[in-house]
């Protein structure tokens, strides 16, 4: 049976095309590093990324899943959109893709530029990695589910990691689950498969905004012990650090780029202002 073809179709020179010999150079090409640390199990941070520089998230001594929220760093109600951009990209995201802002600004906030997992592609179960179909675990539907409570899911890892930045919990949003496996099973819904990547395996983006971004190493770790459900259990010996780091690239290399512009479109939204004296 032939697929049904995408809703959202790129043109040539278009919004959705993607210059990729410009991405893989950046990828390939010459880096100083400015900044890297790793972020413990079970836990969050925030961090910027100027505009123009990489970010590279890195699973250091094993599997283990990150909930990537981004915002741009100068006006932070312009923030990833996850639902647009799984409708734009894919809903497993890998090299060239890109991570969409919220309205009214619709623009590109990060593309990605390498991926050591690109190769995973489809799995016999369904399963992709990179994954915007879910969203954080959060403390209030574990409630919901087991009872009790636990403050350490990636919702408020995210909360804790951003309220020096000035954020609070309203601020935080529908996440793109780095090195999580996910699909939608037979019967339509969301499963999560174990974490596939190894200890050095990397997802790196490229900045086209300044940018505040915040990871939490889901308490989950590497999702191979189920959190909720009659196998549940805690998954604290499969949990690992992320890390991250941030480089500039060689100037040379980013000489002809420019951020890209908020979307054109007037916001009048089909109002008309009162003409006064009429």
């Amino acid at each position: 049976m032939v697929s049904p073809a995408a809703a959202y179709q790129a043109s040539e020179g278009g919004a959705l095309d993607v210059d990729r010999d410009f991405y893989r150079r950046l990828a390939d090409g010459k880096r100083e590093m400015v900044d890297s640390f790793q972020i413990p199990i079970r836990s969050g941070r925030a961090w910027t990324v100027p505009r123009g520089h990489l970010c590279r998230l890195v699973t250091v001594e094993g599997p283990q899943v990150g909930d990537l929220n981004v915002w741009n760093a100068n006006d932070p109600r312009e923030r990833l959109w996850a639902s647009r951009t799984r409708q734009l990209q894919r809903a497993h995201v890998s090299t060239y893709d890109r991570l969409w802002s919220t309205l009214p600004f619709l623009r590109p906030l990060v593309t990605v530029t390498a991926d050591t997992l690109a190769d995973y592609g489809v799995d016999g179960q369904g399963g992709r990695v990179h994954d915007l179909l879910g969203t954080r675990c959060d403390p209030y539907v574990n409630r919901m589910l087991t009872g009790e409570d636990f403050d350490f899911h990636c919702h408020s890892n995210l909360v804790r990691a951003v309220l020096p930045y000035g954020l609070t919990e309203f601020d935080v949003h529908d996440v793109l689950n780095v090195f999580q496996c996910t699909g939608l099973n037979d019967e339509d819904r969301y499963f999560m498969k174990a974490c596939p990547a190894q200890p050095g395996d990397y997802f790196e983006f490229f900045a086209e905004l300044d940018l505040l971004c915040a990871l939490s190493t889901c308490p989950g770790g590497d999702l191979s012990v189920p959190l909720w459900g009659p196998d549940a259990g805690d998954p604290l010996e499969v949990c690992h650090p992320i890390g991250v780091e941030v480089y500039r690239p060689d100037p040379e290399l980013v000489a002809s780029w420019a951020p890209p512009q908020r979307a054109k479109y007037q916001h009048q939204h089909g109002l008309v202002a009162p003409r006064w004296g009429d």
